[in-house]
C-alpha cells in the first residue's frame, strides 16, 4: 500500500510539472496546479519545482544563482504565507543590460526591481550569519527581474508560485560592480521609469528590512536541503518596490542609490519567421 501511495504522488507531481511545461512550450497559460497538489502542500510545490529543474539540467541547462520572492509583507499576507520562497536561475534566463526581450520570451511579464548579489565563496554551514554573507559577497549589481507566470490570470497561491519556479522569467543586471562596503544597500533608494514616467518607487528596506535579510534566509533555506548556494552564484534578493506590468515596445530603466541604473527593453512585434518574409 505504502508503494501505491508513493506511485500516486509521483504522477500526481509528474502531471503539476508537464502542466506547467505544457504552458511554457505552447506559449498558453494554464490553470492553477493547486487542485492537483493541495492547496498548502508547499513541500509539493517544491518537489515539482525540483522535476522542472531536473529536466531542464537534463535539456542542457545552467543553474547560475537562484531569486527570493515573497519578500514583501503584503504580498505574503495575500498569499497566507510568512516567509518568502524561491526559485533557480538558469543561464538562458540572463539577459544583457538593455538587449530586447522578444515578445512571449515570458508569459505574463511583469518587472521589479532588485539587488542582485554575486557570491565568491560558498554558503554551506548549516546557520549562517550577516558577516559570512557579507564575506561571501564578491559584488552587488542593479537588477530588473522579469517575473512571468504559467498560471492564468496570475491566479496564483503559494503552492502556485512554487511549483511555477517562484515565477520566474528573465533577469537583467548592471554592468557596474559595487562592493558592499561602498553602500548602504538599506537605504539605497529605487526609482524605476518607464520612458521617462515614474513607475515603481522603493528602497532596500521594503526586501525584508534589507536584502541581506532575504539572503541570509535563502542561505540557510538552501543549506537545509543540501544545495547550498556556491561560489559565483547570482543572487536576486527581491522586489525593492512595486511590481510593474509590461506591455511590448515598454522599456524599463532602474536606478538604485549607489549602484547605478539597469534597463529592461521589450520588443514591440513577434520576429518573423522564414514562412512570414
Amino acid at each position: 500500500m505504502r508503494e501505491a501511495v508513493t506511485d500516486d504522488r509521483t504522477s500526481t507531481l509528474i502531471e503539476a510539472a508537464d502542466r506547467l511545461d505544457r504552458a511554457r512550450a505552447t506559449g498558453e497559460p494554464c490553470p492553477p496546479v493547486r487542485d492537483l497538489l493541495g492547496a498548502g502542500d508547499v513541500a509539493a510545490a517544491y518537489a515539482v519545482q525540483r522535476i522542472q529543474t531536473e529536466r531542464r539540467l537534463a535539456a542542457g541547462r545552467r543553474v547560475v544563482g537562484r531569486k527570493i520572492g515573497l519578500t514583501s509583507g503584503a504580498v505574503q499576507a495575500q498569499l497566507g504565507v510568512e516567509s518568502p520562497d524561491f526559485g533557480v536561475l538558469f543561464d538562458d534566463m540572463a539577459v544583457p543590460d538593455g538587449a530586447e526581450i522578444p515578445v512571449g520570451a515570458v508569459l505574463q511579464p511583469r518587472a521589479e526591481a532588485e539587488v542582485a548579489l554575486v557570491l565568491e565563496r560558498d554558503l554551506a554551514f548549516e546557520r549562517h550569519t550577516v558577516a559570512d554573507l557579507i564575506g561571501a559577497t564578491a559584488y552587488v549589481l542593479p537588477a530588473i527581474e522579469v517575473v512571468g507566470s504559467r498560471i492564468r490570470d496570475w491566479d496564483i497561491t503559494i503552492v502556485d508560485t512554487v511549483a511555477d519556479n517562484a515565477s520566474s522569467g528573465l533577469y537583467v543586471l548592471g554592468g557596474r560592480p559595487t562592493l558592499l562596503r561602498d553602500v548602504d544597500l538599506r537605504t539605497a533608494g529605487m526609482v524605476m521609469e518607464r520612458r521617462g514616467e515614474q513607475v515603481s518607487v522603493g528602497a532596500g528596506a521594503a526586501c525584508l528590512g534589507h536584502p541581506l535579510n532575504a539572503a541570509l534566509w535563502l542561505a540557510d533555506a538552501l543549506a537545509a536541503l543540501g544545495e547550498p548556494l556556491r561560489a559565483g552564484d547570482t543572487v536576486l534578493t527581491g522586489a525593492l518596490g512595486p511590481m510593474v506590468a509590461v506591455a511590448p515596445g515598454d522599456v524599463l530603466e532602474a536606478r538604485i542609490q549607489g549602484l547605478g541604473s539597469v534597463r529592461a527593453a521589450f520588443a514591440k512585434t513577434q520576429p518573423k519567421t522564414e514562412e512570414g518574409r
